[in-house]
């Protein structure tokens, strides 16, 4: 079993923020850090003091992590970017809130004695004396410490105070992972302070030391437990008086908190074969289940239990059967074609999530070049005769005022263009459409024509797939690229209104052109004749879309896509001479599951770099060993076995833990994987970073393979999506309980499907009693029982 947790966050929008630059006002993003490690950057929203984001994440970590900060950031082209302010959320105020933090909060100041981070490692001892007993401290170690000066690190030294007494360790020049082993005493008296003070500071010569961070011992405590070794996490000076909140402007968030402690595979499999059962082929009944769970699922939770669902069944291998059951489920109760699928049922949100995890790369592949023509033409574009702004056209003196009547027709020319390429896009994508999905589409056209056979409803099976294809993922899409991946950053105002004026030709198109469609916006009426025949097009796509056969299916099924792939710049050390950001080359990478590979170009011949299972570890690089910020180092073992390091350089923070993040996912089985590691670069004869001399001792930080982020690529994780679905079942069974007290007395009750010879079965006694053997084995688990308390130190700030 295992203990996980897990982040959502939502980056909403911020507002009354202070003005940096000399326009009045600011360009600004967020950085988001956990325990001072950054993993998220948004884009920068430009030119305004109210930027909106709308940007989400989902970060996995490990338990013991501490707090989440938002930094709010002032991009400057010419000087280092300027900090505005900060949100940061302990551990325990999320834990406080099990439905989430979502609100307003106060930015507050960046102050540096409160930037604080990294760990020191000590030995704190009581040992008898001559007169009386003394306080041994042993000042060992620390690792990732904030770098404090411009070439990226510390000078750091230790101070230990008690009694009045001060002393204090030598100075460890340029390292953010020095080592100290230096022991001091005090003598201890009763009635002499209680508590024992470590700080680290950062040596300068010239201006006043920087702070780094402290801990405080109980000494009372510790004289009950006599000796205690450990890394204890350092802590802030919060002891400054803040100036009054709300100065600085306000963030929205909502972030939520997930523990959840993981069983093994074997306690989770009644409940999925349970479910599986329902959906499978030629053994469901009426699907009773899973009627009953979209039943109690409340609106707002109903997105998260599809995802986690559809990852289930997608694991299962029935994520197509489980999705065609839910068509059967909405039809039957579908009367008016014209609302089918136009609510947010079970079926609607489990289609999206289905689209996003399965076809994902395939929207990239279709709607990726038309989006950057986009962006880089960065045409004005308006069809609304009330919104359009005449500009001066033409060259050096003969500028002239553009008409109303030029614009509209320069509008129509560039949204015809830009919707003619992608419906030609789409029409050339048949055999890149995953099997997957396109079997999906094929069971939904099925469904739907055999639910509304007449002529007048021949439109309805075409309606059925591009409200899913084009409604729910092409213009989502379109109109945010930057939440579907497409884009780096969020799109100017100019371009946003290119493509929602996109989007709509999008979805009057994916409408077959219909009435309605066309009453909402008479101005989109010069776009009808390319509207008319995107929908012919379009027709034809689809046709041959869920034209796909069982041999097809299994054949295309096999085609496994790259887990990642781009461009990143390569080094590999050789040699004792410097390493610069210089040295690197650009590659085409590709991360599949069986090796890292790559090749001068992307349809060029791929060489493999390193096979999966050799790798050992994948990590940052700290900024000051290339002079380059994003890289990592990928350490793994040649075919001698001896440890070998590439160095990766990536062009942004999202990028680079985008990297690092798929190579722990697809590496997280390997064994042998590297519990520690240098952060720095072995130059000369020692490490840059510890300035330890041997180069195969062991690293001076800790690896943190388990530090990941969500994405629709993910490798499926077959026991937390079971633990999921019975966290929501086990917040519903007073629901199932009433419903299947309802169904027992009721005139249906003894009428469940069965096999020749056997009893009615019961699904919902079933669920009910699989829900109490699970949780049992919750409670019956060492991880779902409280923690104890066995630090004997107390850290006080």
């Amino acid at each position: 079993m295992a203990k996980r947790s897990s982040l959502s966050i939502r980056i909403v929008e911020g507002k009354n923020l202070p003005a940096k630059d000399i326009t009045g006002s600011s360009d600004p993003y967020c950085i988001v850090k956990v325990d001072n490690e950054p993993i998220i950057r948004t884009a920068t929203v430009w030119k305004t003091l109210c930027p909106f984001w709308g940007e989400e994440y989902e970060v996995h970590l490990p338990p013991t992590f501490h707090s989440v900060a938002f930094y709010v950031m002032d991009e400057d082209a010419l000087s280092r970017d300027d900090v505005i302010g900060k949100v940061c959320l302990t551990r325990d105020t999320l834990a406080a809130h099990p439905k989430g933090f979502s609100g307003w909060a106060h930015l507050t100041e960046v102050d540096p004695d409160e930037e604080v981070q990294g760990e020191i490692h000590l030995r704190l001892e009581v040992v008898p004396g001559t007169r009386a007993c003394r306080l041994r401290c042993s000042v060992l170690e620390a690792r990732d410490l904030a770098p404090k000066d411009r070439n990226g690190a510390s000078d750091p030294f230790v101070r230990v105070r008690y009694n009045g007494r001060t002393q204090e360790t030598s100075i460890v020049k340029k390292s953010c992972y020095p080592r100290w082993n230096e022991t001091f005493e005090f003598e201890l008296e009763e009635g002499a302070a209680e508590v024992l003070c470590v700080e680290a500071w950062d040596w300068d010569l010239v201006s006043r030391n920087d702070f780094l961070g402290k801990v405080v011992v109980n000494v009372q405590r510790l004289w009950a437990a006599q000796r205690e070794e450990g890394w204890f996490r350092l802590q802030p000076d919060q002891s400054k008086s803040r100036r009054e909140e709300g100065h600085l402007g306000s963030l929205q968030l909502e972030v939520r908190l997930r523990d959840e402690t993981v069983l093994p595979s074997s306690c989770y499999q009644p409940l999925v074969q349970l479910l599986c059962r329902e959906v499978k082929p030629g053994t469901q009944g009426p699907g009773q289940l899973i009627s009953l769970i979209e039943e109690t699922t409340s609106t707002e939770c109903r997105q998260e239990v599809a995802t986690t669902l559809l990852k289930l069944f997608l694991g299962q291998g029935l994520a197509k059967d489980f999705l065609d059951l839910l068509f059967q489920l909405e039809l039957s109760r579908t009367s008016e074609a014209n609302t089918l699928f136009r609510s947010n049922s079970l079926a609607s949100k489990s289609m999206e999530s289905f689209l996003k995890v399965a076809g994902m790369r395939y929207l990239h592949g279709v709607l990726g070049p038309i989006i950057d023509r986009v962006f880089e033409e960065k045409k004005y574009v308006e069809l609304d005769p009330s919104k359009v702004e005449v500009k001066d056209v033409g060259c050096s003196g003969l500028h002239r005022p553009q008409t109303e009547a030029e614009v509209l027709e320069q509008s129509v020319q560039t949204l015809c263009a830009h919707l003619g390429a992608l419906l030609s896009a789409l029409s050339r994508s048949v055999r890149a459409c995953p099997a997957v999905v396109r079997a999906t589409f094929r069971q939904l056209f099925r469904r739907v024509r055999e639910r509304f056979p007449s002529a007048q409803d021949e439109n309805v099976p075409f309606i059925a797939v591009t409200s899913f294809l084009c409604l729910r993922f092409v213009s989502p899409a379109i109109l945010a690229p930057k939440l579907f991946h497409l884009r780096e950053r969020h799109a100017d105002a100019r371009t946003s209104r290119t493509l929602l004026l996109l989007a709509k030709a999008v979805q009057n198109v994916g409408n077959m052109d219909t009435p309605a469609s066309r009453a909402k916006e008479a101005w989109m009426e010069p776009l009808q004749p390319t509207v008319r025949q995107g929908v012919a097009q379009l027709k034809d796509f689809i046709t041959k879309l869920v034209d796909i056969q069982e041999k097809d299916e299994r054949a295309l099924s096999l085609q496994a896509p790259p887990v990642k792939e781009g461009p990143l710049f390569i080094h590999r050390t050789k040699g004792k001479g410097p390493l610069t950001s210089s040295s690197f080359k650009k590659l085409h990478f590709s991360l599949t599951t069986e090796a890292l590979s790559f090749a001068k170009t992307p349809s060029s011949k791929k060489s493999t770099l390193i096979k999966l299972a050799n790798i050992r570890a994948a990590e940052k690089v700290e900024e000051k060993s290339f002079s380059s910020s994003h890289v990592m180092q990928v350490i793994y073992t040649d075919d001698a076995g001896k440890l070998q390091t590439a160095y990766l350089q990536c062009k942004s923070v999202n990028e680079l833990n985008q990297w690092l993040s798929a190579l722990r996912k697809v590496c997280i089985n390997n064994t042998g994987l590297l519990g520690s590691y240098h952060p720095g670069i072995f130059r000369g004869d020692k490490w840059s970073c510890c300035h330890q001399r041997d180069k195969t001792d062991l690293g001076c930080n800790k690896t943190r393979s388990w530090v990941t982020l969500q994405e629709w690529n993910d490798p499926l994780d077959h026991d937390l999506e079971a633990q999921l679905i019975y966290r929501h079942l086990l917040g519903v069974e007073a629901a199932l309980r009433e419903k299947h007290r309802q169904l027992s007395t009721g005139p249906e009750a003894g009428r469940g499907p069965t096999g020749p010879g056997e009893a009615p079965r019961d699904p919902l006694a079933e669920l009910l009693q699989v829900l109490g053997d699970l949780q049992e084995a919750h409670r019956s688990s060492p991880a779902g029982s409280p923690p104890s308390l066995s630090r004997i130190l107390e850290l006080q700030t």
